[in-house]
């Protein structure tokens, strides 16, 4: 039975990243008065380029062509240290909360790195703002979830789920400013408005787009299934962590099945505030970026010192 719990942990997250961006696509297009692709489009998508030729620049080297699979294996082995349907289940290799801060950096570092690897312009630069934009969300990011484990007791991520941080009355208000904060540390993680816009390739308006420009074939699906991984993971920290409802407590087929469509109906009610996000703002400019994260990073600092 754990053999398949985990086979089900781990396949949850590339099976179903592609339907949020799919989902988030469609609704943006529905506020815009356009009919939109259908939210299986990005499988259709992965599906074409698997199928593609790749063509890689005669500067590349090795790193060029390990990036891909080092940044997707990154967000398989995150999707099997975060709770996602279940909180029974036990991680204690990989379930911290610092160790899944610092394999997401890693694959961030991998991705920058192919990206200034080809020696492109455009790839220098977008992997320049893409350090300094991980660089300035690293703070927010530990300190949100650290808010979460000082309420817990616990730096464990799957024990973290077994309280319930905001749906309670004690330190709500500092689980609402870590939620807050946390946010906008995904919006930045993930490329997403008002930090970047995913889909253009505009000089002056794309980062992550930038770094995988010289990518073709099977490895820009790597690098695209990989970005939408991690947008999927991001969610399902943000409703697990702050509203750990609905989660399986025991390992049976009725509780685990109810648990994974309430994780779903939550992911998907997220894909509705992202995409409202960004039908509704746009992007901010470069230099903006860096005040927006310090408010994440203070909202954070203040929900750490209401924890008494």
């Amino acid at each position: 039975m754990s053999i398949a719990l985990w086979t089900i942990q781990i396949l949850l997250t590339p099976l179903v990243s592609p339907l949020c961006v799919g989902v988030i696509r469609k609704l943006k297009a529905t506020w815009q008065n356009r009919q939109g692709a259908s939210v299986f489009q990005p499988y259709r998508d992965l599906w074409k380029l698997m199928h593609k030729d790749e063509v890689m620049s005669r500067d590349a080297s090795w790193i060029f062509r390990v990036a891909p699979v080092m940044v997707f294996a990154v967000t398989m082995v995150v999707g099997a240290s975060i709770p996602l349907f279940a909180s029974f289940l036990e991680n204690s290799l990989t379930g911290d909360l610092l160790m899944v801060v610092y394999a997401l950096a890693i694959g961030t570092f991998f991705l920058a790195l192919a990206g200034m690897d080809t020696g492109s312009a455009f790839g220098g630069f977008g992997s320049s703002r893409e350090m300094t934009v991980s660089a300035l969300a690293e703070g927010g990011l530990i300190f949100s979830l650290l808010t979460v484990a000082l309420i817990s007791g616990t730096t464990n991520l799957f024990t973290m789920v077994n309280v319930a941080t905001i749906p309670s009355g004690q330190h709500v208000l500092s689980a609402l400013l870590a939620l807050c904060g946390f946010v906008i540390v995904l919006l930045a993680e993930t490329s997403r408005f008002p930090f970047d816009n995913p889909a253009t390739h505009l000089e002056l308006t794309m980062i992550h787009e930038a770094m995988i420009l010289e990518y073709s074939g099977k490895k820009l699906a790597l690098m695209e299934w990989a970005s939408a991984n991690k947008l999927f993971l991001f969610m399902a920290l943000s409703v697990n962590l702050f509203f750990p409802i609905g989660l399986a407590q025991q390992a049976t087929v009725g509780a685990i099945g109810l648990g994974m469509i309430i994780f779903l109906i939550k992911v998907a009610v997220f894909c509705f505030v992202i995409a409202f996000i960004e039908s509704s703002m746009a992007k901010y400019r470069f230099f903006r970026l860096p005040d927006l994260l310090f408010i994440a990073f203070i909202l954070n600092v203040v929900a750490i010192s209401l924890i008494r």
